[in-house]
């Protein structure tokens, strides 16, 4: 594609040098010029006359992108960082963004990543407006979302590994869809445990149980103790089934059947996440 400018002035370098001011092009731009029109003098120095119009311009690759590009360096700028450089890659589905800006990352990431999120939310409107292919933008700084997503998996694993022990069901903080596909996906791959949401909206949160008709590997109960050394029955000094002197002798506390309460104690959604410099 090409990109032109044009320009006035008295003489044609006057001309030229307003043509190449209006063109803003970048300084490693192949520029060229067209005369358009020469300078005349005025007859008699009073009537007619007509100054010189010079037409510039180059040849660029046109970058679909290059609207989204802006958006997020504008966006940067007002976040108070300065000299960030953006790429892009994509293919027929998605469009990932790398923002690369020194040591000022933690003003683009924010509290749990929020900022990032939503300059992503934002970008994608941007890139989508007014197109008939839908397609999915991840923003990425650093190795942040690289991080973030280990931690996922190994929160999802861990708090997982709980359920199968002890049956509790465990409810994690509010995550968004990206967030919680992770943690879904991780689940899956574990036996004896599932997944699913709860909530609405920016409290929907990820809930871990166990599988229907799967029991917990902790679930054997407490022994019974007596005096002396244990038989099989869990017993000891002898006494069978627990009974000592005709009474019932046992020091597991009756529990009542219920169903697994949630525990959400323990299930921390993030730990300290550096990026690599």
């Amino acid at each position: 594609m090409i990109k032109e400018a044009f320009g006035t002035g008295a003489t044609l370098e006057e001309a030229k040098d307003a043509a190449l001011k209006a063109l803003g092009a970048p300084e490693d731009a192949d520029v060229k010029y067209d005369v358009i029109e020469r300078p005349k003098s005025k007859v008699l120095g009073i009537f007619g006359g007509s100054p010189a119009k010079m037409r510039a311009y180059y040849e660029f690759e046109d970058d679909p992108f290059a609207k989204a590009k802006e958006y997020v360096l504008n966006i940067l700028k007002n976040l108070g960082v300065e000299n960030a450089e953006i790429s892009v890659e994509a293919d027929d589905e998605d469009v990932r963004i790398a923002i690369n800006c020194g040591e000022d990352y933690g003003s683009v990431i924010g509290r749990r990543g929020e900022t990032l999120d939503a300059i992503q939310y934002l970008t994608r409107l941007v890139i989508n407006r007014g197109s008939e292919e839908y397609k999915r933008v991840s923003i990425n700084v650093g190795n942040y979302r690289e991080k973030r997503e280990n931690t996922l998996r190994a929160l999802a694993r861990k708090n997982a590994s709980k359920v199968r022990k002890y049956g509790r069901n465990v409810v994690l903080e509010p995550m968004n869809p990206y967030e919680r596909r992770i943690i879904h996906t991780t689940v899956q791959e574990i036996e004896g445990v599932t997944s699913h949401s709860v909530g609405s909206d920016g409290d929907r949160k990820v809930v871990i149980t166990l599988e229907e008709g799967v029991k917990p590997l902790n679930g054997g109960g407490y022994n019974n103790r007596g005096r002396g050394g244990y038989n099989k029955g869990g017993n000891r000094g002898g006494y069978r089934g627990g009974n000592r002197g005709g009474r019932s002798y046992n020091d597991a506390p009756s529990v009542p059947s219920r169903a697994p309460r949630s525990d959400s104690a323990g299930a921390s959604l993030y730990g300290k996440i550096e990026i690599n410099k």
